[in-house]
């Protein structure tokens, strides 16, 4: 195994540290590290990702690894880049989210141990528990008299909305790097956590925190940080033409993370599969040149896609979306893919293609509905002009009896010319 620092270095996963020693420590596997996540939805998305396969690099070479979840700084928000201030969230919606984000690092370190046989030492910690019995006056006393007004209103996610006469930042949002700096002691204090990650835009509240750990304690703290991505068209990476990709298959399905990554640029596999995938970059490197000879195949994108399902979602959903991916796109014969499915299979499909559970809609309702038409006079047309296929037979049947033509009582595949399929189930 590589030396940490090179592995990262060739991964794309290191930008800045604040220290070189601190990576003779962790590739001895002798420290605890920590990366946090602000509970302020109920699933982590793809550019979190990222952080964990950092995670992941330490915690192969027997490192601790804290995952922080920020209850007490999800109350009050991150300035970051914003306009204005946000919508503050419930008691009750932080403790979900909290709850549902623990579940899924879990869920996805017991994916990676399935496949890998490897061990991975990680722990849960909710900031709340650091701030729900500590008086204001305390707060003032440990952390505000190391920290000065000046240094606070010099980060570029502050002096932003502080110089912008149109713009402003509440006490409450100025207050948030304290407690960010604040979770730092604890887990240096209580965890021996000499370590945080995290990515680029968030360096210099980073090191802030350690020179916090240094003025109250003379003790030595370190930090180091990841890139943000962009892809080769200067899009931001994790975000589709219509939202996040959440890591959450309720959100965002695996197959959708699939066919995100199947529309990788060529110019951007090496990168995504050293970043996210545990593969050698010796062998992504063999991988991609043989990739480049004929682009066309897609199989660096195939690999990219599958590789990084299985690690979020498991082997079983992976397989399952290439199934998804090969009956969208291959040339096969569809109805009779769908036969063999089970019907947990068969929904996993329907939502793939965003189609719908059948009440007792007619043909032009049906047609509607799925999508495939806007209304029922477009509806009435597409069937006029034999654009509209029903298990595969065209059919130009105003009358069409929809309810009598499921398969098995299971299942109805319409798609409209060769491209828009839509499953209806019942």
């Amino acid at each position: 195994m590589k030396n940490l620092k090179q592995e990262l270095e060739d991964r794309w996963l290191l930008y800045q540290n604040s220290s070189d020693e601190l990576f003779e420590k962790f590739d001895a596997g002798q420290g605890s590290f920590y990366c946090g996540f602000d509970p302020t939805a109920d699933s982590l998305h793809l550019w979190n990702f990222i952080g964990f396969m950092v995670a992941v690099h330490l915690m192969r070479r027997g490192n601790k690894y804290i995952a922080l979840t920020g209850w007490a700084t999800g109350m009050i928000w991150d300035p970051g880049w914003k306009d204005a201030e946000r919508i503050f969230l419930s008691t009750e919606d932080l403790d979900k989210n909290e709850k549902a984000i623990s579940n899924q690092i879990s869920s996805i370190a017991n994916n990676l141990k399935d496949f890998t046989w490897e061990k991975f030492n990680f722990d849960f910690v909710n900031n709340k528990d650091f701030y729900k019995d500590m008086w204001y006056l305390d707060f003032l006393r440990e952390v505000w008299k190391y920290i000065t007004i000046n240094n606070m209103i010099s980060k570029d996610t502050v002096k932003k909305r502080v110089e912008d006469p149109k713009q402003s930042i509440s006490y409450t949002e100025f207050s948030y790097m304290l407690l960010q700096g604040y979770d730092f002691v604890n887990l240096y204090r209580n965890e021996d956590v000499t370590l945080q990650i995290w990515g680029q835009d968030q360096w210099w509240n980073l090191v802030t925190w350690t020179e916090l750990i240094r003025k109250k304690y003379d003790w030595e703290a370190n930090v180091f940080t990841w890139p943000l991505i962009t892809d080769a068209t200067w899009r931001k990476f994790g975000k589709s033409e219509w939202n996040a990709i959440w890591l959450d298959k309720n959100k965002t399905s695996p197959y959708e993370i699939y066919q995100y990554f199947m529309n990788t640029n060529d110019d951007d596999i090496s990168r995504y599969l050293k970043m996210l995938t545990l593969i050698e970059t010796e062998e992504i490197d063999k991988i991609v040149d043989k990739h480049m000879e004929t682009p066309e195949n897609r199989e660096g994108q195939k690999l990219l896609a599958y590789k990084v399902v299985e690690i979020i979602h498991g082997t079983k959903e992976a397989d399952l979306a290439v199934r998804i991916s090969d009956f969208m796109f291959g040339k096969n014969d569809k109805l009779e893919i769908l036969k063999t499915l089970s019907n947990e299979e068969l929904k996993i499909f329907q939502n793939a293609m965003w189609g719908f559970e059948y009440e007792n809609e007619n043909l032009f309702e049906t047609i509607v509905k799925s999508g495939l038409e806007k209304s029922n006079s477009n509806s009435r047309n597409a069937v006029k002009s034999w654009a509209i296929y029903i298990n595969e037979e065209k059919i130009n049947d105003f009358n069409f009896d929809i309810v009598s033509n499921f398969i098995d009582e299971k299942f109805l595949f319409i798609r409209k010319w060769k491209k828009n399929l839509k499953l209806i189930i019942k």
